[in-house]
């Protein structure tokens, strides 16, 4: 089957021709030809499985049928993270380029003042996150009773991070009588219930077993003593002797991601960063360095762990083994994408039992152990003979290249305990922290 097969206007196929694609995912195959219908959908796909161009490419044709009103939006794109939504946003700009669209792209960390005037001179797609675009309904900035397609991507991250109350308000905002897509990588019962109150009489496309994991990706249990000495040591081990092109690694601290990033710079890794303290101009700096090869190995938390579509990532490494099983399949989702392999390596201590039996109980299958390559010896060098000095101070002996600790000193006060452990790095990330490139509104003409 070729995209010509799946309904598409000659305007969308030489605009999927000039990406370089020939043939449709099973996800795209099956949905686009239902979405073109007007069907409400229920997509639950893994990811690296192309669902993001299974409703962006029907909706340009949708919205090439009709016109845009001033503060009138027809359709509504809902992403749980900044990061997500703006990857939605060049989807469009790129599959749309032979249309005449525009768009908005409202998220936290971009003037509001700038949205408010993209909508004013009205906009085919509205790309938001939950939280900006609740604050801006809220202020009487936006109308959606005309958004005749809604799309609600990541439905089980919407759960995660709390915005499902969010969802349900906007819901009751939109026209009841709209066309509605609902995609998910897993469908827990509070998705389903979503589902069933919103969604009318749906068409539920599966090409994968929920909760399930990638053929393509080798998973490997690697056993450590737990100290972040010995699981820095390890991973070290293993982007040497592992012909690592690209990597992923996550953390589930943002103290540890800078940390372990710190860490890898000094051994001479060429590595960034990536985590929810960090504002979105440096994320997306970040970001684009890791695609464009300046650096190899980015170090992240479970902020860039969904939906960001980066080609070629070899390895991917839990450097933490996840806390909720069904992170461990949206981390090791970053590689073997798009019919590639990939390697997903998980480091465990004893304390991880319980989190990896949940996650095997989850994917349905036992992940093997693998020890990690022998650390290098460390050649000795033959004991000169030399007769004892009388006199004068003992030499001290070289202090090993380590990154362990030298031993306190008496005199040095002890550091003060902390109180409590550093929150996950999964809260919503929805805040605004500054001026931010991004899409503000877009028009694509022919």
């Amino acid at each position: 089957m070729s995209f010509a097969d799946l309904g598409l206007s000659d305007e969308l196929l030489r605009a999927v021709t000039d990406t370089g694609y020939t043939e449709p995912t099973p996800i795209q195959a099956s949905a686009i030809p239902s979405v073109l219908m007007m069907r409400d959908i229920i997509g639950i796909a893994q990811t690296g499985t192309g669902k993001t161009a299974s409703f962006v490419l029907p909706m340009i044709d949708i919205l090439a049928h009709g016109r845009s009103r001033a503060r009138m939006p027809r359709s509504l794109i809902l992403e749980p993270t900044r990061e997500l939504a703006a990857q939605v946003a060049e989807n469009f700009e790129k599959y749309g380029k032979y249309h005449k669209l525009s768009m908005a792209l409202l998220i936290g960390g971009v003037q509001m003042g700038d949205q408010v005037k993209a909508l004013e001179k009205g906009v085919d797609v509205l790309i938001a996150t939950p939280g900006r675009l609740m604050d801006l309904f809220e202020r009487g900035k936006i109308l959606l009773t005309g958004c005749n397609l809604l799309v609600i991507d990541e439905a089980d991250r919407m759960l995660d991070m709390g915005f499902i109350p969010d969802i349900e308000t906007i819901c009751t905002k939109l026209p009841a009588s709209r066309q509605t897509l609902l995609f998910s990588a897993t469908m827990p019962p509070p998705i389903k219930k979503l589902a069933d109150r919103f969604l009318s009489n749906p068409k539920t496309i599966e090409v994968a077993r929920p909760a399930t994991t990638n053929t393509n990706i080798a998973q490997w249990l690697v056993p450590v003593k737990g100290s972040a000495f010995d699981k820095r040591d390890t991973l070290r081990r293993l982007l040497k002797t592992q012909e690592v092109r690209t990597a992923i690694i996550f953390c589930n601290r943002k103290t540890t991601v800078r940390e372990l990033n710190k860490s890898l710079k000094k051994h001479g890794f060429a590595s960034g960063e990536i985590h929810g303290d960090m504002e979105q101009p440096a994320r997306i700096a970040e970001l684009e360095r890791f695609k464009q090869g300046d650096i190899n190995i980015l170090v992240a938390s479970d902020v860039a762990a969904r939906g960001l579509d980066i080609k070629g990532v070899s390895h991917v490494f839990n450097f933490d083994a996840p806390w909720h099983p069904d992170d461990y399949v949206h981390r090791i989702g970053r590689t073997g994408r798009a019919g590639a392999t990939g390697i997903a390596y998980t480091f465990v201590s004893a304390d991880d039992a319980e989190n990896i039996e949940n996650i095997e109980k989850l994917t349905g299958q036992k992940i093997a152990r693998i020890e990690a390559p022998a650390a290098e010896p460390v050649e000795e060098r033959p004991a000169r003979e030399e007769k004892p000095r009388r006199r004068g101070r003992a030499e001290r002996a070289p202090e090993p290249e380590q990154e362990a600790p030298a031993p306190a000193r008496a005199a040095r006060k002890p550091e003060p305990r902390r109180r409590r452990e550093e929150p996950r790095d999964d809260a919503p990330d929805d805040g605004w922290n500054g001026p931010v490139p991004g899409f503000l509104s877009v028009s694509i003409d022919v």
